[in-house]
C-alpha cells in the first residue's frame, strides 16, 4: 500500500511538472509573437538551373535536384533591379525619369482633385495600382482620377498643437464619385493620349486594365456605376480610339470583376467570372474566332495561378470548400486534373518551364509541408516539414465541421475550440467570433484551423470560442456569394443563428453567457446580432462597426445594397439606427479615430441614437488607429475585449 502512494505521489509530482512546462499563451504571444508561425522553407526557381530549385541558409545558397535531393552549394546572386526608365509619381502627377534621371511631365494638373496614376475605386475590383507599362515598355497606360465632385471628411490628427482635420475624399452611397480616365503616354514621341471611352455613364469603373502581348492594344473591363452590367472592350493604344466589345456581362444583383486578362499567345487570353456558371471558373477567349470557351468544368470557385502553351494551372476548391488544391487543365482537351495530394490549404509555384512546381502547405494539425512534384504528376517528393511552433503550449483541440446553412442548400464551414481541462459535465460561456461578410473566408483546413491565437487564449481561461463563415463569404460559388444582395445582414444573421442553436443544443453550454466579437463587417454583425437577438447574445465588443449603408463608400456598398433611392427598405431594414432602442446586452464598441474605411460617423451616431434611447453603451477610440489596430496598440485593444468579457460574461 505504502508503495503504491509512493508510486501515486511520484506520477502526481511529474504529472503537475509537465503541465507545468507547457505555458499559457499571454496576450502579447496571442497577437505578436511570430515563433509560433510554423517554420517556412523558402524556395525559388531560376531558369539558370533547370530540374533544380534554389534553398537559402544563412548566407549560403543550394541548387538542390528536384528528383534526387542532391544538393550543391552555388554562387547565385539574387538579381539586382537595374535603373531603367520609369514613372514616378509626384503629388497628384506622374513624371517620367529617365535613364539620367531627368524628369519629364508627363500630367501636370494643378488641380488637386485630379489625381494621376495612384489606385481608383478605392481598391476595389483588384485596382490596387494606377501605372501599366506595356510589355515592350514603350507605352505607359495610366488612370486618371477625378475627384472634384466627391465630398470630403474631416479625419481628427491629434498629434498637432491645436489638432487638425485632415480632409480625405469619401465618396459615399448614392452620392457623387469619382470620374476616370485612362491616359497612355508614348516614351518615344514624348506624347500622352487619352482613350475615348463612351459606355454608360462618366461615374463608370474601369477594370482590370490589360495589354496585348504586341504592345498596341489596351483592354478594360468598362463597368457601370451600378455594378450589373460591363462591357470587356479593346482601344487602339497609339490613337485611343474604341476598336470593339468583346464580350458583355449583365447581372441583376451585381457583378464584381476582379481578375485582369491573361494571355496564353497572341490571339488567347485566359477570362475570369462568376456570373456565366455559377462559380468563379476560367474561360479562354480567341480573338480570331471571336470565341469564348469554359476551360475549367468544375462546381467550384477557381482561381488562376500559371501556364505554359498547353495547360492553365489553377487552385480550386472542388475538394472542399475549407481547402485549396493546386489542379491543371489542357487548353485543347478541357481535361483537368489535381495536383496536389494531401488535404489541407496549399500554396504553389511552378518552374519557369512549368515540368514542376513547389507545394507549401499545412492542414488542422500539419504545421506546414513544402514539397515539389511534377506538372505530369508522376512525381512528387516532401522536402521539408515544420515542427509545431506551439508544441510547448497548452492548447485545447480545434474541431473542424460543416453545418448545413438556415436555408439548407449549403454547408457552412464551422471551427470550434472547448476549453482547456473541457468537462461535458460543466458549463461554460461561449463567444463567437464573426466577420460574415464578401472576400473574407475565417475558417479553413489549414494550420489550427486558420484560427486568430486569440481564440485559443480565451478558450484556455474557460470560454467555448465558435466561428461559422455563412453564406455572403466567399468559395462557395456565385449564388451563395450574391445571398447579401440588398439586405446586407440578414442571410448571414440567420446562418449564424443556426450555427448558435446547433452550438446551444450541446448540455455544457451556458445559455446565459453567450457573447460575440467582430471588426469591420463583423463589428455590424456584433450589433445586429445583439440587437435583433437580445435573448441570445448578453455581451458583445464591436470594432470599427458599420452601422447605416448609407454612410458606406459607393464603390462596396451599392454593390451589395443598391442606394437608398432603389432600396429604402432594405437600408431601413438593416440599419442599426434603427435598432439601437433594442440593445439589452452589455456592449463595447471600439473604434479608430482616423478611420478611413469605416468613418466614425457610423459609430458615433450609433451613440447619438442611444443617448436618446437611454440605452447604456461604452466606447473606446484609439486616437492614431486607422481602420485596423495594429502592433504593440492591438495587445492593448485586445486586453481590452477580454476584459470586457471578462468583467460582463464570465
Amino acid at each position: 500500500m505504502r508503495k503504491q502512494l509512493i508510486l501515486l505521489f511520484l506520477l502526481g509530482v511529474f504529472g503537475l511538472s509537465f503541465a507545468e512546462e507547457r505555458r499559457l499563451l499571454t496576450m502579447e504571444d496571442a497577437i505578436l509573437n511570430r515563433n509560433l508561425t510554423p517554420k517556412n522553407y523558402q524556395v525559388r526557381w531560376s531558369s539558370d538551373y533547370l530540374n533544380q530549385y534554389l534553398h537559402k541558409e544563412d548566407t549560403v545558397w543550394y541548387a538542390i535536384d528536384v528528383r534526387t535531393g542532391k544538393q550543391r552549394v552555388v554562387d547565385y546572386v539574387e538579381p539586382i533591379k537595374k535603373h531603367v526608365p520609369h514613372a514616378v509619381l509626384k503629388e497628384n502627377n506622374i513624371v517620367w525619369l529617365t535613364e539620367d534621371s531627368v524628369e519629364i511631365p508627363i500630367t501636370s494638373f494643378e488641380d488637386k482633385n485630379i489625381v494621376c496614376g495612384r489606385e481608383v475605386s478605392r481598391n476595389e475590383f483588384g485596382c490596387m495600382h494606377g501605372l501599366f507599362p506595356s510589355p515592350d515598355n514603350s507605352r505607359l497606360a495610366f488612370y486618371v482620377k477625378d475627384e472634384s465632385q466627391v465630398t470630403t471628411f474631416p479625419l481628427l490628427d491629434i498629434t498637432t498643437r491645436t489638432g487638425t482635420a485632415n480632409e480625405i475624399k469619401y465618396p459615399m452611397v448614392g452620392m457623387s464619385s469619382e470620374r476616370l480616365r485612362l491616359g497612355v503616354y508614348d516614351v518615344a514621341q514624348n506624347k500622352t493620349i487619352y482613350l475615348n471611352i463612351t459606355d454608360f455613364t462618366d461615374e463608370r469603373y474601369l477594370t482590370n486594365v490589360t495589354w496585348s502581348p504586341d504592345s498596341k492594344t489596351i483592354y478594360i473591363q468598362v463597368m457601370n456605376r451600378e455594378q450589373k452590367e460591363l462591357n470587356l472592350n479593346a482601344y487602339d493604344a497609339l490613337t485611343g480610339e474604341f476598336k470593339a466589345t468583346l464580350l458583355s456581362e449583365k447581372n441583376d444583383q451585381f457583378l464584381e470583376p476582379n481578375k485582369p486578362l491573361i494571355f496564353i499567345d497572341d490571339d488567347r487570353f485566359v477570362y475570369t467570372t462568376d456570373n456565366r456558371d455559377g462559380y468563379y471558373n476560367l474561360y479562354l477567349y480567341s480573338l480570331k474566332k471571336q470565341q469564348l470557351t469554359r476551360l475549367t468544368c468544375v462546381d467550384a470557385d477557381v482561381e488562376y495561378l500559371d501556364h505554359d502553351n498547353k495547360y492553365v494551372y489553377y487552385y480550386s476548391a472542388e475538394v472542399s470548400s475549407a481547402e485549396r488544391h493546386l489542379c491543371r487543365v489542357n487548353i485543347t482537351t478541357g481535361k483537368s486534373v489535381c495536383l496536389t495530394r494531401a488535404e489541407g490549404w496549399h500554396q504553389c509555384q511552378l518552374s519557369t518551364d512549368k515540368r514542376y512546381f513547389t507545394d507549401n502547405y499545412s492542414s488542422l494539425n500539419v504545421p506546414r509541408v513544402v514539397a515539389v512534384g511534377s506538372t505530369d504528376g508522376k512525381f512528387y517528393r516532401e522536402v521539408f516539414k515544420a515542427e509545431d511552433p506551439c508544441k510547448d503550449y497548452n492548447f485545447a483541440p480545434i474541431e473542424l465541421g460543416t453545418i448545413k446553412s438556415a436555408d439548407g442548400k449549403y454547408d457552412n464551414n464551422y471551427r470550434l475550440i472547448r476549453p482547456l481541462d473541457f468537462d461535458s459535465t460543466e458549463q461554460y460561456p461561449v463567444i463567437l467570433y464573426v466577420y460574415g461578410g464578401p472576400h473574407t473566408q475565417l475558417v479553413r483546413n489549414s494550420y489550427q484551423g486558420y484560427l486568430r491565437r486569440w481564440e485559443m487564449y480565451m478558450a484556455q481561461r474557460g470560454y467555448v470560442v465558435f466561428v461559422m463563415d455563412n453564406r455572403g463569404t466567399p468559395n462557395h460559388g456565385a449564388d451563395y456569394a450574391r445571398a447579401i444582395h440588398r439586405q446586407c445582414g440578414v442571410a448571414e444573421m440567420q446562418d449564424q443563428m443556426v450555427g448558435m442553436k446547433w452550438l446551444m443544443s450541446h448540455s455544457w453550454v451556458d445559455k446565459n453567457r453567450i457573447g460575440v466579437h467582430g471588426w469591420s463587417y463583423g463589428g455590424f454583425m456584433t450589433i445586429s446580432l445583439m440587437t435583433n437577438y437580445p435573448e441570445i447574445f448578453k455581451v458583445g465588443v464591436a470594432g470599427g462597426p458599420v452601422i447605416d449603408w448609407k454612410w458606406y463608400e459607393v464603390m462596396y456598398g451599392e454593390r451589395y445594397m443598391e442606394t437608398p433611392e432603389t432600396n429604402a427598405e432594405g437600408f431601413e431594414a438593416v440599419s442599426l439606427m434603427n435598432k439601437a432602442k433594442d440593445l439589452k446586452g452589455k456592449l463595447l464598441i471600439c473604434q479608430g479615430l482616423i478611420d478611413n474605411v469605416v468613418l466614425y460617423q457610423h459609430s458615433l451616431n450609433f451613440l447619438d441614437a442611444c443617448i436618446t434611447n437611454n440605452i447604456s453603451i461604452d466606447y473606446f477610440i484609439y486616437p492614431r488607429a486607422e481602420h485596423n489596430v495594429i502592433g504593440k496598440d492591438r495587445v492593448h485593444l485586445m486586453q481590452k475585449v477580454t476584459d470586457y468579457f471578462e468583467d460582463y460574461l464570465k
